[in-house]
């Protein structure tokens, strides 16, 4: 019996037995932290693969910066080469540079403060793995500090033992995914009203697909996901279709999501469904 229980657990937190961390961290940037959106330059047809991960294809030109994705190959004089492992986790977690610079929050550290230990080491490997592309981005430009900010769900280093609980799974995976940077409207006095409006949606979004407006993922009846299905759910996500058959538009990356493991689909979906209700 324990030895069938061990490996439930084993096949829970992993979501395939033997699984690398090249493999893993390959997943993460791929499918579920969708890294390629910032950090990979677009063509006339979608993301152009052949510079991935090689600067991103957009200004954030906003009141406190004004920056682009930068190259996280592991180019030694463009990219990330000559950062060291523990650089590079720092990073991730803080937005602190080797230099002592601190990213703008464009780039979610604040939502990745959860990734579990096994998760940055193997961010660290996959990115190590890729193609190293000598490709100089525009430098950043910091007109002011950025207020921090403490997002809903993120905070202390989660484990891999959490990961076995199906609810502790989802709420990493919102996470990682920082799907509540998009889907959180603005407070007051800071980009993101955490505090009274988590997952009530309403920001606004242009590009190229003209005008989007995130939606409302909290579990509310009718302004919610309340009343739809989890199949309806997951459709949204990795499809871009709403419960009334509605085509969703960007800069949702479904085609990344669609790529997620089945499990962690129903993580997510039941994590939430956990979410206080807000109108």
């Amino acid at each position: 019996m324990r030895i069938v229980l061990g490996l439930a657990l084993a096949v829970l937190v992993s979501p395939a037995l033997g699984e690398t961390l090249v493999e893993r961290g390959a997943y993460l940037v791929n499918s579920v932290m969708n890294c390629h959106g910032c950090h990979t330059p677009r063509g006339p047809n979608g993301l152009d693969l052949s510079r991935a991960l090689s600067g991103g294809p957009q200004v954030f030109d906003e009141t406190d910066y004004k920056v682009v994705g930068s190259n996280i190959t592991p180019d030694k004089e463009t990219g990330i080469g000559s950062w060291s492992d523990a650089e590079l986790k720092k990073f991730f977690v803080t937005g602190v540079k080797p230099n002592g610079v601190k990213a703008a929050p464009i780039m979610p550290y604040e939502f990745y403060t959860v990734l579990t230990a096994r998760d940055l080491d193997a961010l660290v490997a996959y990115l190590r793995s890729v193609p190293p592309m000598r490709r100089e981005m525009p430098m950043p430009e910091y007109r002011r500090a950025s207020k921090p900010e403490t997002p809903t769900y993120a905070g202390a280093q989660m484990t891999d033992s959490d990961m076995t609980d199906r609810l502790s799974r989802g709420r990493y995976l919102l996470s990682i995914s920082h799907c509540l940077e998009c889907h959180t409207p603005e407070g007051p006095s800071v980009e993101h009203d955490f505090a009274g409006s988590t997952g009530k949606g309403g920001r606004t979004f242009k590009g190229p697909w003209g005008e989007s407006r995130s939606l409302n993922i909290t579990s509310h009846p009718a302004a919610g996901l309340g009343q739809w299905s989890d199949d309806e759910i997951k459709r949204a996500i990795t499809q871009g279709v709403a419960r009334d058959g509605r085509k969703l538009k960007p800069p949702m990356a479904y085609a990344a999501y669609a790529t997620m493991t089945a499990q962690d689909l129903d993580a997510i979906v039941a994590f939430v469904r956990t979410m206080p209700p807000l109108e």
